[in-house]
């Protein structure tokens, strides 16, 4: 494979690594355009990985608090690759979106100076005219400074699945552009959550405001190390601890990293069955359903009072842990926890899938203001 460096920018100089993939000529003659033999070259495999970090980049360039213009037809179009039409369409509609997320985010009081998208072009698979490319975008953004005590940066780690289809005349045209990613959306990306039918689960959690409280709370001194779950978060957010198992295409693995950070920080195993919500524990060779299972996790930790539920999730500390119904059916869909706590009272989360390190509740909020919110005081 050769790997090519290419650069854009928003509000700061990208760089984007690509493998190019050169896949093998199928049977169909020498006459056949690269498109309908089953080939893509190293310049067009090239081009789809500019092509997609020019849109991921223009994506994050409508969340910026900057007077810097978006990027239009010029990036997104290449001698041999360019979005069709009706994918231009989607991506002005998604520009629109994310611009109004981030109207909803300056009410909350954040806002972004900078940021820096670099994609790598992971796979790249042809057949009979169509290409497939898995590409995953790293994202860092920069938090204005309004209130003076953000942290610096916000980060994530995304997947992504672009779609081509070959025109007659031997070019590309980008048609669809997906996240491959369970968990709440990255702040740029545009999508929402679908809607599901309604399911009960018991014990069962309190759903927690989600407005500023007019007196933030400080969280009392407790029985566990949070400042050591907030360490082991932060320091395995993007880079997976080998000492355990991965959940990333099980279901998720956003609890299993939230039940590793709680164990950092001094939870104990609980023996029990597997599949009894009343225990949670990990070995060697399986673990409880409650330490990987959104669902579970919450009845046990209700259960068996490891922690109580907050009325805000603006009263969430470091170590809290915070719950989110995409699409209030009554089942739990992700699992995250508080790292950091502004002296304002806004809490930063860390979580997998998609991975990311913190990110304020403000722009989860802003990205889903209809879902349904816990929070948990552990």
């Amino acid at each position: 494979m050769k790997s090519t460096t290419f650069r854009s920018a928003v509000g700061a100089v990208l760089t984007a690594a690509l493998s190019a993939v050169v896949l093998p000529a199928s049977a169909a003659s020498a006459a056949e355009s690269p498109a309908a033999a089953g080939t893509v070259d190293t310049a067009t495999a090239q081009s789809f990985g500019r092509l997609a970090d020019a849109v991921l980049t223009q994506r994050t360039a409508a969340l910026l608090d900057t007077k810097q213009s978006v990027r239009h037809a010029a990036p997104l179009a290449e001698k041999n690759v360019r979005l069709s039409a009706g994918q231009t369409r989607t991506e002005d509609t998604a520009l629109s979106t994310l611009r109004s997320r981030k109207a909803r985010l300056a009410t909350l009081g954040e806002a972004y100076t900078s940021a820096d998208t670099r994609v790598a072009v992971d796979r790249v698979r042809v057949e009979a005219g169509h290409a497939t490319v898995q590409a995953t975008e790293t994202t860092t953004l920069a938090y204005k400074k309004i209130r003076g005590d953000e942290p610096a940066t916000t980060g994530f780690q995304a997947h992504h699945r672009l779609s081509f289809a070959a025109t007659t005349d031997g070019k590309w045209q980008l048609t669809g552009l997906t996240s491959t990613d369970d968990g709440p959306l990255a702040v740029n990306e545009p999508a929402t959550a679908p809607v599901a039918a309604r399911t009960t689960a018991l014990p069962d959690a309190t759903p927690a405001a989600i407005s500023v409280p007019s007196r933030p709370q400080t969280k009392p001194a407790g029985s566990y190390n949070y400042a050591a779950m907030a360490s082991y978060a932060e320091k395995y957010w993007q880079n997976y601890n080998p000492a355990y198992r991965k959940f990333n295409e099980a279901g998720g693995d956003c609890t299993n990293f939230v039940s590793q950070a709680l164990k950092a920080g001094g939870w104990a195993n609980k023996s029990g069955d597997a599949e009894d919500y009343r225990s949670w524990w990990y070995d060697t060779s399986y673990q409880s359903t409650s330490w990987v299972g959104a669902n579970e996790w919450s009845w046990f930790t209700l259960d068996a009072k490891r922690a109580t539920n907050l009325a805000n999730v603006y009263y969430m500390g470091v170590g809290d842990v915070m719950q989110m119904d995409f699409d209030k059916d009554g089942s739990k869909d992700h699992t995250m926890v508080v790292t950091y706590r502004s002296s304002s009272g806004v809490p930063y989360l860390t979580y997998h899938s998609v991975n990311t390190y913190r990110k304020s509740v403000a722009s989860i909020i802003a990205s889903y203001p209809t879902s349904a919110y816990y929070a948990y005081r552990t």
